[in-house]
């Protein structure tokens, strides 16, 4: 048995509840449960549609995301978070590249970086190079003038966790951002790469080793174990392509508002809902949610 779930973004709330049985009547679907009003349904079918991806693309031009994923095992133990554009609005490295004055440049390489085009860590030294002589209370300036929370978040980690989930914060960024969103989320983990200073000042340098996609993978490994958990436990979501290891290792993986090259290798993909659309995903409803 397999739950088809249909979301659109809590902004606008436009899923019609005549397109839901249209659907739930052409896939041989049982009856449609509604998670939250003109926003998010589900239903059961017995098997896999075979036109899935072509009902997929025609309601993305409605602004509705169609997933499709087994019934079993949807509640999630643990949740294994990017940062960037996933938890935050933004990409860090390019909110202090354009203090540095150099921000079209490293937004550049950052965004072929996340689409797959560019060696993650050649990429990331890259751009920490051109960061170099960048003072060092910038980074708190970013933090408190740039960063913008993704919708969600903070519901999202709170119901999980409510439920017995354990949160980690995973990023390709940096330590000095990631204490401030895990915190202000309520994640119980982060790990992330350092930035070198010296004398008050970024050296242009990252620390050793730089945690990439591996590093992604091996969290996910190394929580599980600690926690008694296996990969089918989690629920993991991100939006580059550093973030393809964890999301086709999780038993959730979410390719969200992510690059063309990740949605691709991804079978869970929200584009239009935001982050609370992963508690859909595991069935809660808005009633559910901790806010």
């Amino acid at each position: 048995m397999f739950i088809v779930t249909l979301l659109t973004s809590p902004e606008i709330r436009t899923l019609d509840a005549a397109l839901v049985d249209v659907l739930r009547n052409a896939w041989g679907g049982g009856d449609a449960t509604w998670l939250a009003v003109d926003e998010a349904a589900e239903f059961v079918v017995p098997a896999k549609p075979g036109n899935q991806w072509d009902v997929w693309a025609d309601l993305q031009t409605a602004q509705v995301d169609l997933i499709v994923q087994p019934s079993k095992n949807r509640r999630k133990k643990m949740l294994l978070a990017d940062m960037d554009s996933t938890m935050i609005r933004q990409e860090c490295i390019d909110e202090l590249a354009a203090e540095a004055g150099v921000g079209e440049r490293v937004a550049d390489i950052t965004a072929r970086a996340m689409n797959g085009e560019l060696d993650f860590e050649e990429a990331l030294k890259e751009r920490v190079c051109l960061l170099k002589g960048l003072d060092e209370s910038i980074i708190e300036h970013v933090l408190d003038t740039r960063i913008t929370y993704m919708p969600g978040g903070y519901e999202l980690v709170a119901t999980m966790q409510a439920n017995g989930a354990y949160a980690a914060l995973v990023s390709g960024g940096f330590t000095a951002f990631t204490s401030r969103v895990a915190a202000a989320l309520g994640f119980d983990e982060n790990r992330a790469n350092t930035l070198l200073v010296e004398n008050g000042k970024l050296t242009g340098a990252p620390g050793l080793p730089i945690l990439g996609k591996q590093a992604k993978v091996d969290a996910l490994e190394e929580i599980t174990a600690r926690l008694g958990l296996t990969g089918v436990d989690v629920l993991a979501v991100g939006d580059g392509a550093n973030d393809l290891g964890m999301l086709t290792r999780a038993g959730m993986g979410v390719a969200l508002h992510a690059k063309p090259a990740v949605q691709e290798k991804c079978e869970i993909r929200v584009n239009h809902g935001d982050l609370t659309a992963l508690l859909f995903l595991q069935g809660y409803s808005r009633e559910d949610f901790v806010t």
